[in-house]
């Protein structure tokens, strides 16, 4: 369905867009949208990096009982 949509279709779609919403309503929601994706991205950083804190302290030390004595 949207296979047949060309670029005529697209600019008509976006002209009927501005004139119902405005070029301001647009651009702040555009905005909006913009600090979405970015708070989103930093929530996946910040998940990461805390199972990758949690990961190494779960670490095990395997070095033998007379390797630790040594050091």
């Amino acid at each position: 369905m949207l296979n047949n949509i060309g670029l005529p279709g697209l600019l008509l779609i976006a002209v009927v867009v501005l004139v119902l919403f405005g070029r301001g309503k647009i651009s702040s929601l555009m905005g909006e949208v913009g600090k979405g994706i970015t708070a989103f991205k930093k929530g996946v950083k910040d998940g990461t990096e805390e199972l990758e804190d949690q990961m190494a302290e779960e670490a095990k030390d395997v070095t033998p009982a007379e390797e630790k004595d040594k050091a």
